[in-house]
């Protein structure tokens, strides 16, 4: 009876020349119990040993001691035997003690009897794409690490503002109560002015709070975007008929996202574009959506007053204002919370604009989680 050796070498006695040149890629040929018989340049290159220093030896020397502890090769090896196919991916020693990340396959080799006789077991070398994808992960959980801290900073500092605001705004209150009848136009006139300010900061102070609750109690839900831009529109009523303003809503899907986070996104951008109207002119604003490869991708568009080139992406910072407060009311939150709506959907937000003519949001809801 002819060795498993024997019948594997004659098998393959073309494939060792063959293979050699890959130099990309770790080939080893390794017998029925995973002693190394060859190897090509590529398996050089990669582990460090030369042919003639590793043949002969098993395919565990390039396993950790752990591994080998839970007879992991072993386990490789037995599947691939089971099942013709077996892969894996992890750290694997280099001769030199160095580690590097493998990608590896084994795959059975077998005779005219189907019966294994051997493996042939292919190895990439992917430590580059490993540590950056550590780094990745590293630097996204300092971020998010950031993030939290910045949250609750800005939670605290806005939530401590409003106490101080709140007694300036009794006192004036007060003020307003007991002594007008002694205050002369001047008088009335200046605590009228501290009265906008005041407004003005409780209003920012509440922004910067709503800002940063955004995504705190996130909860995934499908959502029918028909029903939800329904249900906003009935909210803007007043606004609406006081602007007469046609809403047109096309054929909206079924998503899975973050309702409420979703409602305030439709609600600010249905209203911007009802705010921003031109004089004397009819708002008309068109929502639909388009479905794309990376997800759904909504519309807004207006017929408003359009946005100037240079402001294009000064609007998605918070309280960055392109118009004066005796044009436009608000506080330059409502768009940044929309970005950080659309970042919460791991989508994007961007608008096309002709200044005198309206304006177009468009943004994207990725679906692929």
């Amino acid at each position: 009876m002819m060795s498993d050796t024997f019948l594997f070498d004659k098998k393959f006695r073309y494939l060792p020349k063959l293979i050699d040149e890959i130099q990309d890629y770790a080939i080893i040929l390794l017998d029925n119990d995973g002693t190394i018989l060859n190897w090509n340049r590529g398996a050089e290159r990669i582990k460090g040993y030369t042919p003639s220093e590793i043949q002969g030896k098993s395919f565990k020397s390039f396993y950790l001691p752990e591994d080998l502890e839970n007879k992991k090769p072993d386990r490789l090896l037995e599947l691939a035997r089971v099942n013709g196919r077996a892969e894996d991916e992890g750290w694997r020693v280099k001769k030199d003690g160095s580690l590097f990340w493998g990608s590896i396959t084994i795959t059975a080799i077998h005779d005219d009897d189907d019966v294994v006789r051997g493996f042939v077991k292919l190895t990439r070398d992917l430590s580059e794409r490993k540590r950056a994808e550590e780094a990745l992960i590293r630097h996204t959980r300092e971020i998010e690490s950031k993030n939290k801290e910045l949250e609750q900073y800005t939670y605290i500092a806005s939530h401590d503002l409003q106490e101080p605001l709140r007694t300036v705004m009794n006192f004036v209150d007060l003020l307003e109560i007991e002594y007008s009848d002694k205050l002369d136009e001047n008088g009335k006139l200046y605590l009228d002015f501290i009265n906008q300010a005041t407004g003005r900061m409780s209003n920012l102070i509440k922004g910067l709070l709503d800002y940063s609750r955004i995504g705190k109690k996130k909860e995934l839900a499908v959502v029918d975007c028909n029903e939800l831009v329904a249900d906003i529109t009935k909210d803007l009523e007043v606004a609406i008929k006081n602007s007469k303003a046609k809403i047109i809503i096309g054929d909206l899907p079924e998503i899975r996202a973050y309702r409420t986070e979703l409602a305030s996104l439709f609600q600010n951008l249905i209203s911007n574009a009802i705010k921003f109207r031109k004089k004397d002119s009819v708002p008309e604003i068109l929502i639909s959506a388009e479905f794309k490869k990376e997800g759904w991708e909504f519309m807004v568009k207006d017929n408003g007053i359009g946005i100037e080139e240079r402001h294009l992406q000064k609007i998605f910072i918070i309280f960055q204002r392109i118009h004066s407060r005796a044009e436009f009311e608000g506080t330059g939150i409502g768009l940044a919370h929309c970005k950080k709506i659309v970042e919460l959907h791991r989508g994007k937000l961007w608008v096309n604009s002709t200044y005198g003519e309206g304006s177009t949001f468009y943004f994207t809801i990725n679906t692929n989680r």
